[in-house]
Formats: structure tokens, C-alpha cells, sequence
């Protein structure tokens, strides 16, 4: 017959022989709070949606778009939106800090 390995088995060893590995963990995050969405990738969702929205207003024909600005202007909009976005995620952990750090 072949052989079979339960899970409690492949937790206390590896497969190559290397050594014990870890049992994975069944449920949710460690932490509550680690499931927040990050700065950087809503910030580049909104590039990106913003450059659809562009593409599709100037092949709409609507309005004439010179490539250049158009890409000064975003960058210039994710640029602040990055540090502003840092700046508050900064001042929120602070608030939830158990330190006492402010």
C-alpha cells in the first residue's frame, strides 16, 4: 500500500527530512488590526483607475490630453497622497501604541 501521512504527522516533519515545520494555523489573522488595507496599494488602485478614466475620456474624444501633463499631474497627486496617507498611518498607530509614544 502507498504511504499515507496524516496532518499531525506532516506538522512534526518535512517532507525532505530537513527538520520540523510549523502546523498551519486554522482561523482568522493573529491580530485583529493586521487586516487594514495599506496606504501605497490604494494609492496605486486609484493611479490606476485614474489613468482608465483618462484613457477612456480622450478616446471618447471629449477632451484633448497631452500625455506629459497628464503624468506630471499624477505623479504629483500620488506623491502627496503617499505622504499624507504615511503621515496619518503614523499618527493612528501612535494613538494605538501601548508604549505611551506620541
Amino acid at each position: 500500500m502507498g504511504s499515507y501521512e496524516s496532518p499531525a504527522d506532516k506538522s512534526t516533519s518535512s517532507a525532505a527530512g530537513n527538520g520540523p515545520t510549523t502546523p498551519l494555523k486554522a482561523g482568522g489573522p493573529e491580530q485583529p488590526g493586521s487586516s487594514r488595507a495599506r496606504v501605497g496599494t490604494i494609492v496605486w488602485g486609484l493611479i490606476v483607475l485614474a489613468l482608465a478614466a483618462l484613457i477612456i475620456v480622450s478616446r471618447l474624444g471629449l477632451v484633448a490630453l497631452n500625455g506629459t501633463y497628464v503624468l506630471i499631474g499624477l505623479m504629483i497627486g500620488a506623491g502627496a497622497a503617499l505622504v499624507v496617507g504615511g503621515l496619518l498611518s503614523a499618527r493612528g498607530r501612535d494613538k494605538d501604541s501601548s508604549t505611551g509614544k506620541s
